[in-house]
């Protein structure tokens, strides 16, 4: 099966800048119901990553027990993320997030539980982390598809750069949110807010309509798999971008699950000291939130791309070495601004470029943006158990701008993504 490459148009219409035109598709009601689903399904996920990591340290008092739970949750999204996005594009796409919640929401509860009867061990933990690896490729290609569901696709750009954008803030904020909680309500007082959370998600998506697939795929899964690979293989500037958005994140994203450690063990500041450095870093990834709602056009997307992936790996760079956990705070704000405008518009790109037929397919792939971070929390870890975590994190941060500046140098389709975007998005106004 063969896919046609965005056509060339007349010149769009004038770039829009503003609040009110980031926040047109929340005029729709499906849509809003949906992205209240993701924000808060995606705010108890990046809370409870911290309470797990917390809750890990306490029961092993080591570092590698961090890379352990992420490795769990890791593994299974890569694997079973192109199943999930051959599924999304054959069954309705709703159920199947509903059914992925409920997955999650059981294992949660369960672990919960043993937390509440001082019962919970550290296997419980890294098999909950496994559930939610299972579960998170099953749903996660079927959200991203159903956008263009809700919202058509006319204005799938804008809701896919906004849904994003709130994932991306949710990334941070889950984690700030926890690393507050942990101190007023313990341990166990957090999980059950986390649980609480990804109840809500089940709750908002059921109000989004269901949205039977117009052409189901009639092929095997195995021949979808197959043809969305081919897609990508084919073409260059989507291959380029997602091994550019996703290969630096392995590198350096992971310092995030090793903030414990800096505030243990560095700083010494304990779990006040890991709250504020959460609050920061969920600030920082606000702030470069909003910097692209206001600046919604498309145009220069490579250069911000590169100068906030060279922003990131620096900021992130001194956060490591400095002595000052004042200073820390303003570094880690700084880099997870810069790294939340670099994820946020390669996904964006990406999602701009490729047509419907394989947009749960191309959805499975982008999975890989959040289980490769927690893939490389456990080499991240490994050097920490050994050299440090200061150590390791800075030399994460200098390898994830290296290997993106040499992406750049080495592929023209890259280089030349501005006018491939610019093409999508005249073809669609026509």
């Amino acid at each position: 099966m063969g896919f046609a490459p965005p056509r060339m148009g007349p010149p769009g219409p004038t770039p829009q800048r503003g609040f009110r035109h980031a926040l047109q598709s929340l005029e729709n009601r499906e849509f809003r119901w949906l992205f209240i689903s993701n924000v808060t399904f995606f705010l108890a996920m990046g809370g409870q990553q911290i309470v797990r990591a917390w809750l890990a340290y306490q029961l092993t008092d080591s570092e590698l027990a961090l890379g352990i739970i992420s490795f769990t949750v890791a593994v299974p999204m890569l694997v079973i993320a192109p199943i999930g996005g051959a599924l999304s594009d054959r069954f309705e796409r709703r159920n199947m997030i509903a059914f992925g919640q409920s997955f999650v929401l059981v294992s949660e509860l369960t672990v919960v539980t043993l937390l509440m009867t001082d019962q919970l061990e550290f296997w419980h933990l890294v098999t909950a982390a496994g559930f939610m690896g299972c579960a998170f490729p099953l749903m996660m290609p079927a959200r991203q598809a159903l956008v263009a569901n809700v919202v058509g696709r006319r204005n799938l750009p804008n809701a896919m750069a906004l849904g994003m954008a709130g994932m991306n803030v949710t990334r941070v904020v889950g984690p700030a949110m926890a690393g507050f909680l942990l101190g007023p309500l313990g341990t166990k007082g957090t999980y059950l807010v986390g649980v609480a959370l990804y109840a809500t998600a089940l709750i908002t998506t059921l109000f989004v309509s269901r949205h039977p697939l117009e052409h189901p795929s009639t092929q095997s899964i195995f021949s979808n798999i197959v043809g969305g690979a081919r897609y990508v293989w084919n073409d260059r500037l989507v291959l380029m971008l997602i091994f550019f958005g996703l290969v630096p994140m392995f590198l350096a994203m992971p310092f995030q699950t090793l903030m414990v450690v800096f505030a243990e063990e560095v700083w010494h500041t304990g779990s006040t000291g890991l709250g504020l450095l959460s609050a920061f870093a969920g600030v920082g990834g606000v702030a470069g939130s909003l910097y692209l709602a206001w600046y919604s056009d498309s145009h220069k997307r490579i250069r911000r791309m590169m100068v906030t992936m060279v922003g990131f790996g620096f900021f992130l760079l001194l956060f490591s070495i400095t002595p000052w956990f004042s200073t820390a705070l303003g570094l880690v704000f700084l880099a997870n601004a810069c790294g939340s405008i670099y994820g946020t518009l390669n996904n964006t790109a990406i999602q701009m470029i490729v047509p419907d037929e394989v947009r749960g397919r191309i959805s499975s792939f982008l999975m890989m943006s959040f289980s490769l971070p927690l893939l490389g929390t456990l080499p991240m870890a490994a050097v920490a158990e050994v050299y440090g975590a200061p150590a390791a994190v800075g030399v994460g941060s200098v390898l994830a701008v290296v290997v993106a500046g040499i992406f750049y140098v080495s592929s023209s389709a890259l280089r030349g993504m501005d006018a491939t975007v610019k093409a999508a998005l005249d073809a669609d106004a026509e």
